[in-house]
């Protein structure tokens, strides 16, 4: 059911329009007394999630008794960070999910339908986990909120991605990264039906369907009159058309389809957000299929200072680096523990360009050498950022003073770009 919906590729929804329709949906649902929360983390900041639950909170006050920032394998969120994006809630109703103990398996996918969804690539059951609060916290509510956007691993993020993976356990992250992996990125991406979509839905309909689960989704895209971000939609409902109307109007709002391929694009890592290739290779997911054959993408990263946030996932990715599907499946093969770690294997994947365009990384706080050990091309970061400032460049292409043409993106995290005929593939 649809409690609340409003957008359009023209809507500009002011903070006042958001708590108006997040009131109205939350006074049909009637009175509750015991609420959870689950918003995105802080990498997400500009998802708009961050007022919609300072605005949840205006609503219940000590109604809610919990929120979890659906941090999958993300760090927890900093004292700091709930501050700023969650203003006004109060700091002790946090917590922190942890996805390798504070799971519970609450039923498995079985092998048959996952080969069936993968036509026939893999075949192993795959568990629906949540953290333990959602499954046993005895709540009347639980508000899933965030942002549709296009995603590497899911196509469209969001709706019971939120549930399943940002509050998920180690092996179901585990598999279900690497079921859009051996699917295929370009696949995947942009699509809101694919396998990895199929799983979860499995499991929202055969293991969570009880649960008092509302899903509130927004849309963001940038104005390209003022180059700012703004909020296209608001959707409200606790079923599967909350998300399928969020994904059509991401589609239009966040997915740029271009003429001709890249030959040199120049993304920039917002330092607040991208610490980590395991996020700030969303510089390559998506834009990989809109680069041309053999052309350059560079990456701004100033706050760049490890691979993986997670100390083990750091160690896997400097061990085994971004070296293609090939070479990727056959260090799987040969050791077991990239093969306890599929989101990892995945990751890694994701992260190369399969030898098809040069990826050249200017991190703030990671050296040449280690740079290179993971099989990215190294440049300095000052001389890059001034040769390509992010202050005077403008999203889409610029031409610079020497003649030179780039492809500019300010923030890779809010868009998807492809070369039409390659995404028509």
């Amino acid at each position: 059911m649809m409690y609340y919906e409003i957008g359009s590729e023209n809507h500009k929804l002011t903070a006042t329009d958001l708590q108006e329709g997040l009131n109205i949906a939350l006074q049909k649902l009637g009175e509750r007394k015991k609420v959870l929360v689950i918003p995105p983390d802080f990498t997400r900041f500009h998802s708009k999630a961050g007022e919609l639950t300072s605005f949840a909170y205006q609503f219940y006050k000590d109604k809610i008794s919990d929120i979890l920032p659906a941090l999958g394998t993300h760090v927890g969120m900093t004292p700091g960070e709930i501050e700023i994006m969650y203003p006004g809630v109060p700091h002790n109703l946090f917590r922190v999910h942890d996805w390798r103990n504070d799971v519970v398996t609450v039923g498995k996918v079985p092998g048959s339908f996952v080969s069936e969804i993968t036509n026939g690539g893999l075949d192993y059951d795959w568990p629906a986990q949540v953290n333990k609060l959602i499954w046993e916290g005895g709540h009347d509510l639980i508000l899933s909120i965030g942002q549709v956007v296009p995603h590497e691993v899911i196509g469209m993020a969001n709706y019971n991605k939120n549930i399943f993976v940002g509050t998920g356990g180690s092996e179901g992250i585990n598999k279900s990264h690497f079921v859009g992996a051996v699917y295929g990125m370009e696949n995947v991406m942009g699509r809101a039906d694919n396998p990895v979509r199929k799983l979860l839905n499995y499991a929202s309909e055969h293991f969570t369907s009880h649960l008092p689960i509302v899903y509130i989704h927004t849309v963001v895209g940038r104005d390209t009159e003022t180059g700012k971000l703004a909020t296209r939609g608001l959707f409200i409902g606790d079923d599967y058309s909350v998300f399928t109307k969020a994904a059509e109007l991401s589609l239009k709002v966040n997915f740029t389809m271009l003429d001709r391929p890249i030959k040199k694009a120049v993304v920039y890592l917002d330092p607040t957000e991208f610490k980590s290739t395991w996020l700030g290779n969303k510089s390559i997911y998506r834009t990989r299929m809109a680069m041309a054959d053999g052309g350059e993408l560079i990456v701004l990263a100033p706050a760049l200072k490890e691979f993986g946030e997670d100390k083990e996932i750091d160690r896997l990715i400097r061990k085994y680096g971004y070296r293609g599907t090939p070479q990727t499946l056959k260090s799987l093969k040969e050791n077991q523990e990239l093969a306890n770690n599929l989101s990892a294997a995945a990751h890694l994947i994701h992260g190369s360009s399969e030898g098809r365009f040069f990826i050249t990384y200017c991190p703030g706080h990671l050296t040449k050498e280690e740079i290179e050990s993971v099989n990215f091309n190294y440049a300095g970061l000052q001389e890059m950022m001034k040769r390509y400032n992010p202050e005077t460049l403008k999203d889409g292409y610029n031409q610079l003073p020497g003649g030179e043409e780039i492809f500019y993106i300010s923030n890779p995290a809010i868009g998807l770009w492809a070369y039409r005929e390659r995404f028509k593939e």
